[in-house]
């Protein structure tokens, strides 16, 4: 898809960005994704790397960006793959060095082949190659093998980088912090994905499959041209105690719990919601007991995520309201304080309370600086997932608990007001979901 105008200007105020931080003695090289086969000669669906993306809107694969501040020949410039109209009858249209120029904004495009015979005009005279070794095997030979070759001839004026920067140092911390287009993109893509776990939520009943009810999920991202933004986790009853479960393909027992952990993509970014609610739309009290404490730690945890506040805060916040209320129900005995400085709760809420959330579900962006938990700005989006996951049989615990597994998670922006709840959508208190089962029912 070619970008609009608007888009472009977009990614060429990214580049801009990514210029003024790298500077004149810099260079970055950014490669695109490569196809990956799923059996003999047939690939999986193709996504782009999300570094590249963010930089070009460049779908294709087995491309490579260069951008080289103060260049005289243009910074941007793309190598892609060349025109071939008896390829493109297989495998579909190619926007070759041409598009690249006329429909992407670089100022100059070559075909692929021509990377390495071309990539030392790029490199000689800069004193930093940004470029994120141990990703792609295939263009870290070709670097290491340039770089060498710059040094061997340097007795004649040649002058090969001395500093390989790690793209998370530059790159990785613009995408942290979000523009106004980003926003307005996550929050179109967490609410459709809102709406399809509505929608999952009427639809679910005992006697329905878990791979019926995630039919329901990504049916509706592709009605509003969306992918999954990551496998999607539809876990019923003890399933839910799975914190990666993926096989979706049991039956949904009637007293159960469902545990729903997906999201959409949309123009290169994901939503993540987590949902939990009971097949057969009434909560037990033993169920509900247990989700009103996953709740609140969700509710309290969101709360810290405002500027100026550590980002360590809400795993805190959670990990005390969660601890505490075991103590309440009796999955715990002590003082909740010793619990936790013991771990003792990592024994039911053994993950921690949120990530980075942008192009990819966990995001780029370091959580330290300087050892300590970074600070939120304005502009970092965070999902905020508190839960506990009781597993059959554990010793100790009442009988009516097991098999209970329930995690909530938002998708929330930093905003200059305070927390912003992107996924408001769908409900999460036990009457709202209740009253909105019963709607279907």
């Amino acid at each position: 898809m070619t970008p609009s105008t608007k888009q472009l200007k977009e990614y060429a105020a990214r580049r801009k960005r990514l210029m003024q931080q790298i500077g004149k003695d810099g260079v970055a090289i950014i490669p695109a994704a490569s196809e990956v086969v799923r059996s003999r000669d047939t690939h999986y669906p193709f996504r782009q790397d999300s570094d590249f993306f963010y930089l070009t809107g460049f779908h294709e694969p087995d491309a490579v960006a260069v951008i080289a501040p103060g260049r005289k020949a243009g910074a941007f410039v793309l190598f892609t793959r060349p025109r071939d109209p008896e390829r493109e009858i297989w495998d579909g249209r190619r926007a070759g060095p041409e598009g690249a120029v006329r429909d992407f904004g670089a100022d100059q495009a070559f075909d692929i082949g021509q990377f390495e015979p071309r990539l030392a005009e790029f490199l000689e005279g800069r004193r930093q190659l940004h470029y994120t070794l141990g990703e792609h095997a295939r263009w870290d030979e070709v670097m290491t093998r340039c770089v060498r070759h710059i040094r061997e001839v340097s007795r004649r004026g040649a002058a090969a980088p001395t500093d390989f920067v790690a793209l998370e140092t530059t790159l990785h911390e613009m995408r942290l912090r979000k523009s106004a287009a980003e926003i307005r993109t996550l929050e179109r893509a967490c609410a459709i994905s809102a709406e399809a776990h509505c929608l999952a939520m009427q639809a679910t009943r005992p006697g329905v499959n878990e791979w019926q009810i995630a039919h329901v999920i990504h049916a509706h991202f592709g009605a509003h041209r969306m992918e999954c933004g990551y496998g999607s986790i539809v876990g019923g009853g003890a399933n839910a105690c799975i914190l990666h479960y993926v096989e979706n393909n049991q039956v949904l027992n009637d007293g159960d719990l469902l545990l729903i952990d997906a999201g959409g993509e949309l123009d290169g970014y994901t939503a993540d919601i987590t949902r939990t609610f009971p097949v057969n739309g009434k909560f037990s009290a033993a169920q509900q007991a247990v989700y009103e404490i996953v709740l609140e730690a969700n509710k309290q945890a969101i709360r810290e995520l405002k500027p100026g506040n550590s980002s360590g805060r809400p795993h805190e916040v959670a990990t005390r309201v969660l601890t505490e209320g075991m103590v309440e129900i009796g999955l715990l005995k002590g003082n909740p304080k010793d619990l936790i400085a013991e771990g003792r709760q990592r024994q039911f809420f053994m993950h921690g309370t949120g990530h980075w959330l942008g192009m990819d579900v966990h995001d780029v962006g370091r959580y330290r600086i300087g050892g300590k938990p970074r600070v939120f700005e304005t502009g970092m989006v965070m999902t905020v997932e508190p839960g506990l996951y009781i597993a059959p049989g554990t010793k100790g615990v009442p009988k009516k608990y097991w098999g209970i597994g329930v995690r909530i998670e938002d998708d929330v922006l930093v905003a200059e007001t305070g927390a912003h709840v992107m996924t408001a959508g769908v409900p999460k208190g036990v009457r709202e979901i209740e009253h909105l089962m019963a709607r279907a029912r």
